[in-house]
């Protein structure tokens, strides 16, 4: 199993296991036998089809998302989204964004896919999608380079940021900054990566969350906070973020109308 890295500016350091995750507090209880059986299962099913695809097509950067908690209550089948790209050495490995311990910080990771199923899922599935065949040399290259990897990297997070906001910014909506930073040389900031990603119909989703668990959220968790959206938004309700979903969605209308080969399925 890949030692886990924390991407800086200056480098690739090392973490300990464990050390974050996708707006979730850390759990100091060792991962059981069966957790692990079952997470390393789900990450070979994972690289075979990856394998699979990159033999078919050339795919070597996917947009790999997981189901780490419940969001269906919220119309939301999967919840965290990280960028796996395939290393000339033919091993795959996942760039994404993670929640420090439930704080209002975060952190840039480079793991295995083994790393990013470790974890007590809610259901053990994972979806993929090919990057987009125009950027995908582009993103590819990007990754790997430490510096770039974190250079739309907010390291305020919070679990449901405003989708064209910067005060904050949690997992998924640097995921797709990033690939605005490797598609357009343009994009240096990330209101110019958002603005590039209006261009390019992403549609965010919109939640329905009611000020009683606005209000308890705020209060008991420190990567929870509702005051990047706008007042009329937020007092009708109507909390609008970048989900794992809502990117999925994005990238099937891209592809759609692209028509590239490849694709993504659920395993």
């Amino acid at each position: 199993m890949q030692k886990q890295t924390l991407l800086t500016v200056a480098a690739a350091l090392a973490l300990t296991a464990g050390a974050a995750q996708a707006g979730r507090r850390c759990d100091v209880a060792k991962p059981t036998a069966p957790v692990i059986e079952r997470g390393l299962g789900l990450a070979q099913r994972t690289a075979a089809e990856l394998d699979q695809a990159y033999a078919r097509d050339g795919t070597r950067v996917v947009l790999l998302a997981r189901a780490g908690q419940d969001l269906t209550r919220y119309g939301q089948q999967w919840s965290h989204v990280g960028w796996a790209y395939r290393t000339p050495q033919g091993a795959w490995r996942v760039v994404h964004k993670l929640n420090s311990c439930g704080s209002d910080q975060s952190v840039v990771m480079r793991q295995g896919l083994g790393e990013f199923f470790l974890d007590d899922l809610w259901r053990y599935q994972a979806s993929w999608r090919a990057a987009p065949r125009a950027w995908q040399d582009a993103l590819w290259q990007l990754l790997q380079d430490n510096r770039r990897a974190v250079a739309l990297h907010e390291r305020r997070y919070n679990m449901v940021s405003y989708a064209w906001g910067t005060r904050y910014q949690q997992s998924n909506q640097w995921a797709i900054e990033t690939l605005a930073l490797a598609a357009d040389p343009q994009v240096h900031q990330r209101v110019q990566a958002q603005a590039w990603l209006r261009l390019k119909d992403y549609r965010p989703a919109t939640l329905r969350v009611g000020a009683l668990t606005r209000l308890g959220g705020r209060i008991t968790a420190g990567n929870i906070a509702f005051d990047d959206h706008p007042s009329a938004q937020r007092f009708a309700d109507r909390i609008e973020t970048v989900t794992a979903d809502s990117v999925l969605a994005w990238l099937d209308r891209l592809s759609a109308a692209a028509a590239p080969k490849g694709g993504g399925m659920t395993i």
